[in-house]
């Protein structure tokens, strides 16, 4: 796997100068050609995802005859924040934006999940596709891609290292977070908060 983009200070002025943020986008983008037969893939986002362009001009830097088509599904993140992913509100939304999506071109093969709170939905996204659509949750993807690129820095790893700890920090309210929270991590925790 290719290192992942290390976001350098000047990328983030005023945000703590002395930490490293590790993108998401382009280990996706990547890799996305590979699991695609028809060369049309599908990236379901946040509206704010989706109007960036952000994945559609990465992808185009990595596989410029890949032909991306986008679908901004507002109202996915909500359902999932209000623990809504299993309700028939959820159905229709699914069903309303991979409709959406799919009505851009019939060719996609492969959709990616562009937004960490997508795979709550798996099931139901999963369940009105077509045969043979691949579905790639970018955590799974990114995941891997941090390793790598952690086990070619030790210096940074030893710093992830430090005292064996795993802290979750938020810029939220913490006993909403960790309520939320505990439906991505699959268990309980308790987060600091932070004020940026």
């Amino acid at each position: 796997a290719k290192a992942l983009r290390t976001i350098q200070q000047r990328d983030l002025p005023g945000l703590a100068p002395d930490k490293r943020v590790l993108g998401v986008i382009r280990p996706t983008a990547e890799v996305i050609s590979q699991y695609s037969q028809t060369g049309h893939v599908g990236v379901l986002g946040t509206t704010g995802t989706v109007n960036s362009e952000s994945y559609l001009l990465e992808i185009k830097k990595q596989s410029p005859d890949l032909k991306v088509f986008q679908q901004a599904c507002p109202m996915w993140v909500p359902l999932v924040e209000n623990g809504e992913q299993d309700s028939d509100g959820a159905d229709y939304f699914v069903e309303k934006y991979l409709r959406e999506l799919f009505s851009q071109s019939e060719k996609i093969d492969t959709l990616l999940l562009a937004c960490t709170h997508y795979p709550l939905l798996i099931q139901k996204i999963s369940a009105r596709l077509p045969e043979g659509i691949t579905v790639l949750n970018q955590g799974e993807i990114v995941a891997p891609s941090l390793v790598d690129y952690l086990d070619r820095h030790p210096e940074i790893s030893d710093l992830c290292l430090k005292n064996h700890q795993l802290r979750f920090l938020t810029t939220d309210e913490t006993e909403n977070f960790n309520k939320k929270a505990k439906s991505f991590f699959g268990q309980s925790i308790l987060s600091e908060f932070v004020h940026l």
